[in-house]
């Protein structure tokens, strides 16, 4: 028989390849295995506003194509006010043919450059408009009449209430107008549905049937107390408040939020940050948790990651740059815009993988077609004219490189803390020096973090709800795909279902540390609280000393705070530390904050049960670090260099 060498040797290189892929340990062909997320790329995404007026195809697709040449995964469209608040030109009717027209057209052509294409389920924010009657409008105790309206929305300068977040058939009656306006375009494929951070006045919020249902719950009437909710001798009454306010806001809007885009080919990625809410109940009821930097402190997503990983969801994305340098009212632009330099971005971007992120959206894109230069007020400006633009695609590909790491296999977690939320309830405002325009409430949670003795078990957020939920296996507390060690609690305040809940994992044998004895928060207090106290400090296995409570050193061991987040990979272990310059961030950041010079050092030790070895870290100027630990626990460090440019340090 006569043999053709070429194609003798085209099988003999195809069957060499087959070879090497079935030779691939599994758990690196998992690391591209991203069937289950809603952003398989990874790439970073861009808030993308569209001013009130009207839309061409040829901007839309012009703009488009810019995105997907600087390697950007995708779009949210976010629509907002006129460029001109005083013009009178004509413009596209909020969710009107015209409108829902050019929508479905740009969904279509994003979805042609395999680009995603989310929209903000709304115009402005919070959700409302013009359509929203005084019915499902939002509810204060003693008014009938809505007080609150949006400000710069595409209606403008028309003002729409602001929806009713505690009244679901307020949240379907303005679904199904907005779907009125998008269905053409959700028909072109599936996308992500946004709910901004929260907006809507927190004070003396109500809706009917409210004191009725807060009468049956707690055993006295709220409306006696509600005139002065906020004084502090009515800090058990407001505790009591926001518990139920809590369960109306996720009952009522956000699981509902959910399961409507369930059934209209959506999903929700949602920023439950500033919502008068429990968050780790919150972001667990929608798909994508979204925290949001540095209006909130890089350290906040951890509140929205440990909900992930209680709840099993690979993606936590973050609204990332907003007023990175400061804030100014609009319509002027806040300080430095189109100045804003990589290497700070970069300082932020680091500083929210090392607290859980995975998905960058960038804030943001204003419109503009071929020629135009248009900016938006309170944002870094992402446009073919951005200060960083030709450093864009390459730090793009940074983040995404960090971002598909990070979103494979399961968050690595050792120790769970008890979230203060009981104390937050209880404390009501933050003091003066804590509140800022548009934050006052301590329900908010924006400045916890968990204490430094703990901070090597790589801790991660936990709540009552969870603890009840999570199951033991060989002493291990599961709850999603996290997996503790021990319990850490560290409050004041400390409901009585939540102490039942530590109790009786305690009394399985689960190890509790107890840093003080709880309080019981709310008015009417359970006359078996402090029989259940004593009872759980008396446990052999519980103490308020760590070292009698943990039986094993911490997964690292540091003199300094890095701030890392640790994955496992099947039998791969995955550790991003950021840059010591990332570490602590506070809003604003200095123009410039992330100049380095020279490379810090820093020693740490990594433990195992059977192995522990002492690593130097060397982080150069500007570069974060990547570490993987293989089966047979050797280390190594993943090349993920980006260099951006040196920062200029000067003062506006």
């Amino acid at each position: 028989m006569k043999i053709n060498i070429r194609e003798f040797l085209i099988v003999i290189l195809a069957l060499f390849l087959f070879l090497i892929g079935c030779q691939t340990p599994k758990k690196e062909r998992k690391l591209t295995q991203n069937k289950d997320l809603y952003y398989p790329s990874s790439k970073p995404h861009t808030r993308w506003w569209w001013f009130a007026g009207t839309i061409n195809k040829e901007d839309v697709e012009y703009q488009l194509d810019w995105i997907k040449k600087n390697y950007f995964g995708g779009v949210e469209i976010a629509w907002v006010y006129p460029l001109d608040p005083e013009s009178k030109e004509d413009r596209f009717e909020f969710l009107g043919n015209k409108w829902s027209e050019i929508v479905a057209h740009t969904k279509s052509y994003a979805e042609s450059l395999g680009l995603c294409c989310d929209f903000t389920f709304g115009t402005l924010w919070p959700f409302g408009g013009s359509f929203v009657t005084n019915e499902y409008a939002v509810k204060k105790f003693g008014q009938s009449q809505c007080q609150q309206r949006q400000a710069k929305s595409w209606e403008y300068p028309v003002k729409g209430y602001v929806l009713n977040h505690m009244d679901k058939k307020a949240l379907h009656m303005y679904a199904r107008k907005m779907l009125s306006g998008l269905g053409k375009a959700m028909e072109k494929g599936r996308a992500g549905w946004f709910c901004d951070s929260w907006e809507v006045d927190t004070r003396y919020m109500w809706t009917g049937g409210f004191g009725r249902v807060f009468l049956d719950r707690f055993g006295y009437d709220i409306r006696e107390y509600m005139n002065e909710l906020y004084e502090p001798q009515n800090a058990p009454v407001h505790y009591d408040y926001m518990k139920l306010v809590s369960e109306y806001v996720i009952k009522e809007f956000y699981q509902p939020f959910t399961e409507t885009a369930h059934k209209n080919n959506a999903f929700t990625r949602v920023q439950c940050g500033g919502a008068p809410v429990d968050p780790l109940n919150a972001f667990t009821v929608v798909d994508v948790p979204e925290s949001e930097a540095i209006l909130f402190e890089p350290k906040f997503s951890k509140i929205p990651a440990s909900a992930a990983a209680l709840s099993s969801k690979p993606e936590v994305s973050a609204e990332t740059f907003t007023c990175v340098y400061g804030w100014k009212s609009w319509p002027g632009p806040g300080p430095f815009s189109k100045k804003e330099q990589t290497a700070d971005l970069k300082m932020l971007a680091d500083a929210l993988f090392a607290n859980g992120v995975n998905q960058i959206f960038w804030h943001g894109m204003p419109f503009n077609g071929k020629g135009d230069s248009h900016i938006f007020y309170a944002t870094v400006h992402v446009g073919e004219d951005s200060h960083f633009a030709s450093e864009l695609p390459a730090f793009n590909q940074y983040m995404q490189k960090i971002s598909a790491v990070m979103k494979s296999g399961e968050t690595y977690s050792d120790a769970a803390v008890y979230i203060p939320m009981e104390d937050a309830w209880m404390q009501v405002e933050y003091p003066e020096e804590l509140q800022m325009p548009w934050a006052w409430g301590a329900y908010e949670l924006r400045y916890i973090e968990p204490a430094d003795e703990v901070r090597g078990y790589h801790p991660l957020w936990i709540n009552h709800d969870f603890l009840k939920r999570g199951r033991l296996e060989k002493n291990k507390l599961i709850c999603g795909d996290a997996c503790f060690s021990f319990l850490y609690v560290d409050v004041e305040y400390m409901d009585r279902e939540a102490l039942a809940a530590i109790k009786d994992l305690a009394d399985q044998g689960f190890p509790v540390c107890v840093k003080k004895r709880p309080k019981e928060p709310g008015k009417i207090k359970s006359p078996d609280y402090l029989s259940l106290v004593n009872q759980l400090l008396s446990l052999d296995h519980v103490s308020s000393d760590l070292d009698e409570v943990v039986d094993h050193k911490p997964f690292i061991e540091s003199l300094s705070k890095l701030e890392y987040w640790a994955k496992m990979q099947e039998d791969q272990y995955v550790i991003f530390i950021s840059h010591p310059k990332s570490r602590g961030l506070k809003y604003p950041i200095e123009y410039g904050q992330s100049y380095c010079e020279q490379d810090i050092k820093e020693n740490i030790r990594i433990n195992f049960p059977d192995k522990s070895f002492d690593v130097t870290l060397v982080f150069k100027p500007y570069q974060s670090l990547l570490i993987r630990i293989d089966s047979e626990k050797k280390l190594f460090f993943e090349d993920i260099t980006f260099v951006p440019s040196t920062p200029e340090k000067i003062k506006e």
